[in-house]
């Protein structure tokens, strides 16, 4: 059986199983989508939003790139954060990174790798914006799991920078912003960072109307 064929039958199965438990769940589902989270994540396979949560499908509204960036010329990641925002209304948005990104560690060697070195540039301008902090740090492992920490809690300013959330600040007090970062080894998640709706930013990057 050829791997992809493995999928297709993992998936009947899943679905036999919560007919089997909830009859009514493919049918509730189809409906609506009510979600309070949005998840911006790494696209690392081993970081599932759902999983590592253990929330149910329609919880977790989610968007995943390589190392979790907040880039304000993403279109689509800017798309997504439009529409939980302003359509599905959500509460809170999770910037969440992990330990061992190969993302981060990639950014911080010199080896040109091609197309992915216009994305990469993004976290090298965070590890240049924190220099001194993380070449203060002999180990270049935990130099990587600094800059990861120090990574998501400037993609979560970036988002607060953004006119999508400071429209929602203003008028609608909401989302909350947080960034988190996930430990491969044991599977626990980190807070590093919350920011409340209101919360500061330079007044540049305020929108008033």
């Amino acid at each position: 059986m050829r791997a992809y064929e493995k999928l297709l039958l993992e998936n009947k199965a899943w679905a036999a199983e919560q007919l089997g438990k909830d009859p009514d769940f493919f049918s509730r589902l189809s409906h609506i989508q009510t979600p309070e989270f949005l998840w911006i994540g790494c696209s690392d396979s081993r970081v599932p939003a759902n999983e590592i949560t253990n929330t149910a499908p329609g919880e977790i509204f989610v968007h995943r790139n390589i190392a979790n960036l907040v880039v304000h010329t993403d279109l689509n990641m800017l798309s997504v954060v439009q529409y939980a925002v302003e359509v599905l209304k959500v509460k809170h948005i999770i910037v969440c990174g992990h330990y061992g990104c190969g993302g981060v560690r990639a950014a911080m060697t010199n080896h040109s790798l091609g197309l992915i070195d216009k994305w990469l540039r993004n976290i090298k301008d965070v590890y240049y914006f924190h220099k001194d902090e993380l070449e203060a740090i002999s180990s270049m492992d935990q130099r990587a799991d600094r800059l990861t920490e120090l990574n998501v809690m400037e993609q979560v300013m970036n988002l607060a920078k953004t006119s999508i959330v400071q429209h929602s600040w203003k008028n609608q007090q909401r989302p909350t912003l947080h960034g988190w970062v996930y430990r491969l080894t044991d599977g626990i998640l980190h807070a590093m960072s919350k920011m409340e709706p209101g919360a500061h930013v330079d007044p540049i990057y305020q929108y008033h109307d």
